[in-house]
């Protein structure tokens, strides 16, 4: 049985690189992702908006499914979901088997609208607070992301101490927590959260840490070097601000 999965997983991933995958419908778990180019090959599906692949470009979404570790059948909480394009790259990538949660503290017209274009049935919109964004009856989970939002959750009045206490006991033993976000200058540490809508990596990794994760890895695929970080990322005309990946793990 094991060759034979083995085997299944290589026909699979040879079926993909050849150009099947922009084959493949929303929500399937055909193709097991476990390699850059199986990744890269969920970008092609057609439940993806335009706008997502314009985006692409600048957020390099295969780098961070590879950098989160994500695979089929995970059980994964997306906090701060937005529009959900990361939400529902997410639910791709974990296929029928997984489930994936889009958390938000108000209804997303946006999410919405994505869900009613290209409906996904393990993609599930959530309405909650920053201070216990996981849904009741949530089994435990393997994955929490955060993407470029932790600096706006400074901004509100939620309790983050509580947010991050609530996102480890949700975890399994071994879970991760992935957050992405726009880098300020080192040293700076809450202080351009609303102005420049940027936060310190290290003032960061100190407020999740208090939690009890510990940091696993970093990654610098979104690193932009020659950024001076002193404009918020919608003001820099088109160049790439410089931003941080760090993966979490529950011990």
């Amino acid at each position: 049985m094991k060759i034979q999965n083995r085997l299944t997983r290589r026909l699979a991933h040879t079926a993909i690189v050849l150009g099947v995958a922009a084959l493949i419908g929303p929500g399937s778990a055909q193709a097991a992702p476990e390699t850059a180019a199986q990744y890269q090959a969920l970008l092609a599906n057609p439940a993806r908006t335009d706008a997502d692949r314009k985006d692409d470009a600048k957020r390099k979404p295969a780098q961070f499914l590879e950098f989160a570790q994500v695979a089929p059948g995970m059980k994964v909480l997306d906090v701060a979901a937005g529009g959900g394009s990361t939400s529902e790259l997410l639910a791709l990538a974990v296929g029928d088997g997984g489930e994936v949660w889009a958390q938000g503290t108000k209804p997303s017209a946006s999410l919405a609208k994505r869900l009613g274009e290209h409906p996904q049935a393990n993609l599930h919109p959530v309405i909650a607070t920053f201070d216990d964004p996981v849904p009741a009856g949530t089994p435990p989970l393997d994955l929490v992301t955060l993407v470029m939002n932790y600096h706006d959750i400074v901004n509100t009045p939620a309790n983050r101490e509580a947010m991050n206490k609530r996102l480890y006991e949700a975890l399994k033993p071994g879970g991760h927590f992935v957050v992405i976000d726009n880098a300020a200058k080192a040293g700076s540490g809450l202080k351009d959260t609303e102005t420049l809508h940027r936060i310190d990596e290290a003032a960061l990794i100190a407020e999740v840490s208090k939690a009890g994760f510990v940091v696993e890895a970093k990654s610098d695929y979104l690193h932009v070097a020659d950024d001076p970080r002193e404009l918020p990322f919608f003001k820099m005309d088109g160049r790439p601000d410089d931003k941080f990946a760090v993966r979490f793990v529950k011990k």
